[in-house]
């Protein structure tokens, strides 16, 4: 079995995350299972989610790196209409109200965004 990391990955340039702008994509191994994952700016914070409902397991995005709802206000998913808070990835609209969105640990400095993997999540190579 791989050892696992707990080292920062790289993920993007501070610039590539606008607010309420796109998401960047990248994968993850989520319990050694390859996940799309995504990162976005919101109130000048980066957060990033696994890219699944918490409804279903399905990919939320309506086209690829497209998650906000018209007004730019929550994360959405395509398939089931649910609306998360993009700071916690909490549920407060849809048939999963009241779940969490898997979030993804970042951080930011010197003009990189990295996220941390866990026991659960962990890098692709």
């Amino acid at each position: 079995m791989p050892e696992l990391t707990r080292e920062p990955q790289s993920l993007c340039a501070s610039a590539d995350l606008q607010e309420r702008g796109d998401a960047v994509m990248f994968e993850v191994l989520a319990d050694g299972q390859p996940v799309s994952a995504f990162a976005l700016r919101y109130d000048g914070a980066a957060v990033a989610y696994l890219n699944r409902c918490a409804h279903l397991p399905a990919e939320m995005d309506w086209q690829p790196g497209q998650f906000w709802d018209l007004d730019k206000r929550f994360i959405v998913c395509a398939m089931h209409g649910a609306l998360y808070d993009p700071p916690q990835g909490l549920c407060v609209m849809g048939p999963c109200r009241g779940a969490h969105l898997t979030s993804i640990p970042l951080s930011e400095s010197e003009g990189r965004v990295c996220w941390y993997p866990s026991e659960r999540l962990q890098p692709v190579f």
